[in-house]
């Protein structure tokens, strides 16, 4: 049995242990609880006979039993009422209920829902009802399990953040470390390409064919610084978003079939923000790439920065399949795709770029299945302080 395997009979183990425990917790409680009520029912019979005896007294009846009884009795509610509910006296209860009709009448419907009346046959024919309530104790325990398993539930939910934390803790660093011996490994056959580069010059290839060439060894560059970011804090620089933005739509536009109608629209003047510029190339890149694959390669792509006094905002928009309003949210976990393949991780390192990076925000604006979708990025402007 593998160890993820052991892991997970442990946890199933651990869980029905748990319930089989909380089960146990609640039926104890419920049969305290029986225990009690009859006991109370009890005590009620027998300060019913101590009514009945003091009702029924002569000049010769002991009467210190009956009043024993009567005395003894501080915590349990009653009212004792004739046959047609007009109450003649009230016990453990305040005495301005008895003034009021109303306050009295309610006191008495709270009784009958709380227990069967005791009858009190005090003369052949004539009866009176004696109802009661639960006492103080009864009353707690009764809210005990409500308690226990909101406390269980807290519990649970304490475990269940704390585990599931862990959990991303764990991947976060497996990624983490990945990402960077990718970039370790990519950086052995980038040198090599770079000195061929060097020899194509001296060699005096095609200046077009070494341009190009040129162009995607600074990507592999890029890929590589962006990889080598991942784990860490990125460095935050004060730079034109307009110019960064555009240069990495150029690049992307350069490489994508003729089908793709591209369109960029940004104010002409620079937009100072605090961004990495390698990450955020990221972002654009993963952006375009996603609505490329929305439409299959096929249709209208634009991208559209502006800007008002407090932020600027950065929306990618295509006219692919659209996406249902259910899972605006839901595009950006990781592991999440709608593609046959792919691991569903570009939206969600684009989120973490965003959010957690550079303390922006990313939402779908607008989607319309099969018309197309708006995905907008938005960042804050530096203040003075900053």
């Amino acid at each position: 049995m593998q160890f993820s395997e052991k892991r997970n009979v442990t946890r199933w183990i651990i869980i029905i242990a748990s319930f089989f425990i909380v089960t146990l917790i609640l039926w104890n409680t419920y049969i305290f609880f029986q225990i009690f009520k009859n006991d109370e029912r009890i005590k009620m019979e027998v300060w019913a006979e101590a009514q009945k005896s003091l009702i029924n007294a002569d000049e010769n009846t002991d009467m210190e039993l009956p009043l024993k009884i009567f005395s003894h009795n501080s915590t349990i509610p009653i009212i004792l009422t004739t046959e047609k509910d007009s109450i003649i006296s009230i016990t453990n209860l305040d005495d301005e209920i008895l003034a009021d009709t109303l306050a009295a009448k309610a006191a008495l419907l709270d009784l009958k829902r709380d227990n069967e009346p005791i009858i009190i046959e005090y003369v052949p024919g004539s009866f009176r009802y004696l109802y009661y309530g639960n006492s103080t104790l009864l009353n707690k325990l009764k809210y005990y399990p409500i308690a226990l398993v909101m406390i269980i539930v807290l519990f649970g939910g304490v475990v269940y953040n704390f585990y599931r934390s862990t959990k991303m803790a764990t991947q976060n660093k497996l990624w983490a470390g990945m990402a960077k011996e990718t970039a370790h490994q990519i950086g052995t056959p980038l040198s090599s390409l770079i000195g061929w580069l060097e020899i194509m010059k001296a060699d005096n290839v095609d200046e077009t064919t070494v341009s190009e060439i040129e162009k995607d060894i600074t990507r592999l560059q890029t890929i590589t610084d962006r990889f080598s970011k991942i784990g860490s804090e990125p460095v935050l620089e004060l730079i034109d978003i307009v110019k960064e933005t555009k240069e990495s739509f150029e690049y992307l536009q350069s490489r994508f079939s003729k089908q793709v109608q591209f369109s960029f629209s940004a104010p002409e003047n620079p937009i100072m923000i605090n961004i990495n510029p390698a990450l955020h190339s990221w972002t654009v890149e993963n952006l375009v790439k996603n609505a490329i694959d929305a439409m299959r390669g096929r249709g209208t792509l634009g991208i559209v920065i502006e800007q008002d006094s407090k932020s600027v905002k950065i929306t990618v928009s295509d006219s692919g399949k659209g996406i249902p309003k259910i899972l605006f949210k839901r595009i950006f976990e990781p592991g999440f795709t709608t593609k046959k393949r792919g691991w569903g991780l570009g939206l969600s390192l684009t989120k973490r770029i965003v959010e957690e990076y550079h303390k922006g925000k990313i939402r779908v604006l607008q989607s319309e299945v099969g018309k197309g979708t708006k995905i907008q990025i938005s960042f804050r402007k530096p203040t003075e302080k900053n």
